[in-house]
C-alpha cells in the first residue's frame, strides 16, 4: 500500500507542478498547487490500491476454492512394442 501512496504523491506533484507552470503561475503558487495535487492523488491512489489488492485477494481465494477438473478416466494406453 505504501508504494501506491508514494507513486501517487510523486505523480500528483509532477502533474500539479507541470500544469501550474504551464499556465504561467509564479513558483510559490505552483508549489502550493503541486502539494495540493500530490495530496489528492495520494488519497485516490490509496483508495484505488485498497480496491485493487482486495480484488486480487478475492480472485486468489476463488481460485483456491474452485472445483478441480476431473482427470481423464481412460489414460492413454502404452505404446505397443
Amino acid at each position: 500500500m505504501k508504494s501506491f501512496m508514494i507513486l501517487g504523491s510523486a505523480v500528483g506533484f509532477l502533474i500539479g507542478l507541470g500544469f501550474s507552470l504551464e499556465s504561467g503561475c509564479p513558483w510559490s503558487t505552483a508549489l502550493w498547487r503541486a502539494c495540493a495535487a500530490a495530496l489528492v492523488v495520494t488519497v485516490l491512489a490509496r483508495w484505488w490500491g485498497h480496491i485493487y489488492l482486495q480484488n486480487f485477494r478475492d480472485t486468489l481465494e476463488q481460485r483456491r476454492h474452485a472445483p478441480r477438473p476431473l482427470s481423464s478416466v481412460n489414460p492413454k494406453p502404452a505404446a505397443k512394442t
